[in-house]
């Protein structure tokens, strides 16, 4: 393991234990907040790809009903979207599970976001390199547009980090991840609670 990657596991442990002590307040108050209006779990849980496609579970707090067949269909995302879980997504509190996660290893506080595991057979070979590295809390694409660019670029941005990490840069991004999320900026894409399914690269 070499010195970026071993200073960079120290960041990332420490990082996640400080951000789960200091806003282990706000967490609770969150936490009561989605079972008082949605009832348990409180937690979200999904299967996400990892560091070279290895599955780890990640969590969030939970921002949608439960999935409820309606006139034969499943209700869709727009529609289970509570207006607890509008708030908790724009200002990125959905998130803070995911220090656990951190702490755990599977995810790094910097690196591209873990996607949908529906999305893996459309990467082309080059976007599948965004899975060189542990994916993270936030990266280059989360300072560089989030939801409000396309999958392209957005690829292109988590491909640009693969090549061009250091802690300089980690550094760099978290500072701007934190003025971002205080001005609300990229959330989401026009017509869409979050962002747009990648359906595969643009022709």
């Amino acid at each position: 393991m070499n010195f970026y990657l071993i200073v960079k596991r120290i960041l990332d442990i420490t990082g996640a234990l400080t951000g789960m002590l200091l806003l282990a307040p706000v967490m609770l108050v969150v936490a009561v907040a989605i079972h008082i209006s949605m009832g348990s779990p409180v937690l979200f849980s999904q299967a996400r790809p990892g560091i070279n496609g290895r599955w780890f579970n990640i969590y969030k707090f939970r921002t949608m009903t439960k999935p409820a067949p309606e006139l034969g269909t499943v209700v869709e995302d727009e529609r289970r979207l509570t207006r607890l879980g509008n708030f908790l997504r724009r200002t990125s509190l959905d998130e803070l599970p995911e220090l656990w996660n951190v702490l755990k290893g599977d995810m790094s506080l910097v690196g591209p976001r873990p996607l949908l595991p529906d999305y893996i057979p459309l990467y082309t070979p080059e976007q599948a390199r965004r899975h060189e590295v542990k994916p993270g809390i936030t990266g280059w694409a989360q300072i560089n547009g989030r939801n409000d660019i396309s999958w392209d670029d957005k690829f292109k941005l988590d491909v640009w980090y693969v090549d061009n990490r250091s802690l300089m840069l980690d550094v760099r991004i978290l500072v701007q991840t934190f003025i971002k999320v205080l001005k609300g900026e990229g959330v989401s894409k026009a017509g869409h609670v979050t962002t747009d399914r990648f359906r595969g690269p643009a022709p």
